[in-house]
Parts: structure tokens; sequence; C-alpha cells
């Protein structure tokens, strides 16, 4: 089996702080800068005990979202599609360019009106690449993706964030359309080339069907343990799997397929709207 995230790229916790850029952050909750760096470093040390090679850079002044690193970029081979962030992360994208130029990343870059995640809305598994639109990412930019690989790209939506009234919500920060489901990685995890774990009512109609004929095998995630929990929000080496300590449904039901599972704290780098997997950008596809 092939091994997963074999190789990440990690920043720091030194400006982290919360906007509210997504339903679960808020201004008056903000992180304990000593309790995240603790975590920060618990969950560095678990990642190499897995076997995983990190790439540790700074943090990029000035940028409170700047640990969640899986944004800045979706890598393939030596190349780098970079991403076009909310107005509020849109300093970290210098930084994070030189940065993967400096470890010899070719820099491939989208129109600047084109939306785009990075990795946090670009998953890939084995031969596919599932692809989230719709919030950080627009659909045009899964056609920038498929010119980067042959793998097959496969776009889905996730549901939006509603009112009282039943309207979906927009940001008051980024002005973008919100969802609990922003980037694919809150609705959906790969565990091996051959294995995801998803929460179906995460997703539209439409795209729940697209899921049901893709030939993967699934475990199905709750949408209590995906919203409260962050569930989907995880890192898996193939035979290790980092995940969320308040999961235990899909942390059984992993362990019941023989994975390896660990659950480290998050309490502070979650204030973010961001879990584990976020925390990482791959350099290993």
């Amino acid at each position: 089996m092939n091994k997963l995230n074999k190789k990440i790229l990690m920043s720091g916790v030194e400006h982290f702080a919360v906007e509210e850029l997504n339903p679960y952050s808020f201004s008056d909750n903000q992180p304990s800068l000593v309790e995240a760096k603790q975590e920060y470093s618990e969950l560095q040390a678990i990642f190499e005990q897995a076997g995983i090679e990190i790439t540790h850079v700074g943090a990029p002044e000035g940028c409170q979202d700047g640990i969640y690193t899986a944004n800045w970029a979706l890598c393939l081979g030596r190349t780098a599609l970079m991403s076009n962030l909310p107005n509020m992360r849109q300093a970290e994208t210098p930084y994070a360019t030189q940065q993967l130029k400096n470890l010899g990343y070719e820099i491939e870059t989208l129109p600047h009106s084109i939306k785009f995640s990075g990795q946090g809305d670009a998953l890939v598994c084995g031969n596919k690449i599932f692809a989230g639109y719709g919030y950080r990412t627009d659909l045009d930019a899964h056609e920038f993706i498929k010119k980067l690989t042959a793998k097959e790209v496969i776009s889905l939506q996730t549901v939006p964030a509603m009112n009282e009234s039943g309207q979906p919500i927009i940001n008051d920060v980024t002005g973008w359309p919100d969802s609990f489901f922003y980037d694919i990685d809150l609705a959906l995890a790969v565990i091996n080339d051959n294995l995801v774990a998803w929460c179906p009512e995460a997703f539209t109609p439409a795209s729940q069907e697209l899921m049901k004929d893709v030939d993967v095998q699934k475990i199905e995630v709750s949408l209590e343990e995906a919203v409260g929990g962050f569930a989907c929000n995880l890192l898996s080496t193939g035979e290790t799997v980092v995940m969320s300590d308040q999961a235990p449904e899909l942390e059984q039901q992993l362990r019941n397929e023989g994975f390896k599972v660990v659950t480290p704290k998050m309490n502070e780098l979650s204030k973010g709207g961001g879990y584990i997997r976020c925390t990482t950008l791959t350099l290993s596809n």
C-alpha cells in the first residue's frame, strides 16, 4: 500500500489569532498562544513518530491564519498551484510562494478572480483528486488542476450555512458564501488510496449521488461528528491516522479497519476553524 503524506510543510503559531472567517471562529474567543504552541509541538511529534518528514518554515508575520498551510497551494509532483485566498489571508500568498520556490517547486498561479483554497479543496486519493467548490474555491479552478495532472478530478459541492430564514449566509468578513464545510477537507478525508471517510450530509444531493458512483471504499461520518468534532479534518499515512479526539464513532470504525489511531488535543488550534489536516501541506503527492 502506498504511504500517504510522507512529507509535509508546517509553519508556526507565533501570529495565530481569530477573525470570523468561517462559522467556527469567533473574535471574542481568542486562542492562548502558550497552549496553542504546546498543542502544535505535540502534533508535530505525533507526525514524526508516524514516520512523516516535516519541513518547518516560520509563521508569516501579520497573518492570523498562517498556521493553516494546507490552504497555501496544491503540490503535485514538483509543481505548486498557488491559492487565491479570502481578503484576510491574502498576505500569506507571497510568503508561501517564496517558501515553495525555496524548496524547488515550479510555481503556477490562477487568475486573481478565481478563488482557490489550495489543498483544502483538493485532496489527492490515488489516481483521483476530490475537489470542492462553492465557497473558497470556484469550479473554474478545477480546470487548472486538470492541466497539471492525469488524475481524475472529481468536483463536489458541500451544503451552505443557512440563516433562520433558510437563506445562505454570506460571511461578513470575507464577503463570500459560508459553510461549515467551506473546504472539502472538513467533509471528506483520504485514509488510503482506496478508502475515504466522508459525511454524506455535508454534500449537496447531486454530489452525494456522484460520490456513490466513485470507485473507492467509503466510511460514513455523521453530521454531528463532522461539524462538532472536525472528524474529517485528519491526516493519514495509510497506516496511522491522526484525527480528532471528538469523533469516537469514526475513531472506532478506523480501529476496526486495522488502523493505528492517534487523537491529539486541538482545543486552541481549532479556534480558527481549522483542525489537524489544515495545519499541513503535503509535499509528497
